[in-house]
């Protein structure tokens, strides 16, 4: 591989945010990774970056909790959710605010939604959303909501029902 030229070298397909790749920084060859690069950018250039949105999809079911917090949620800007199997409720919980600094998360749902099919979006701990501990339920087909936070709370930016 030493000998081949980068034109000559197999495309990549499907990168993660963690995969490392080389650059080369003030004449030394460096390990990052497209997370680490993309923050860069964005804390860098700023307004001049175009983003595209790449969404994460989620199944929910009556009764199942899923954590936001969770390391699979962690790059997560678009999530849509469908529903699947019996009505009724099932909690999302917000990621813990400290942990997530202007972090900026989109819910949508698809078609599956309806009033007998409910997800609670719920902040953790102490943490509140709008200033509330008290959730946002999600109930509807095509309904969405946008939420930052700040470092100590979430807040509702927009919606739509």
């Amino acid at each position: 591989m030493a000998n081949k030229k980068i034109s000559q070298l197999n495309e990549a397909s499907s990168l993660n945010t963690t995969d490392k790749f080389a650059v080369v920084q003030s004449g030394e060859t460096k390990q990052t990774t497209l997370s680490t690069l993309q923050t860069t950018l964005i804390t860098n250039i700023g307004d001049d970056v175009r983003r595209t949105l790449i969404p994460t999809s989620l199944t929910c079911q009556a009764t199942v909790n899923v954590d936001l917090d969770s390391s699979t949620y962690d790059d997560v800007e678009l999530l849509v959710l469908s529903w699947s199997g019996d009505t009724g409720q099932m909690a999302l919980s917000l990621p813990v605010a400290s942990s997530h600094q202007n972090r900026l998360l989109r819910i949508i749902t698809d078609t599956t939604y309806s009033t007998s099919t409910r997800s609670h979006l719920t902040p953790q701990g102490s943490d509140t959303l709008d200033g509330s501990t008290d959730y946002y339920e999600i109930n509807k087909a095509y309904e969405g909501i946008t939420v930052w936070s700040n470092g100590t709370e979430w807040f509702i930016i927009q919606k739509k029902a």
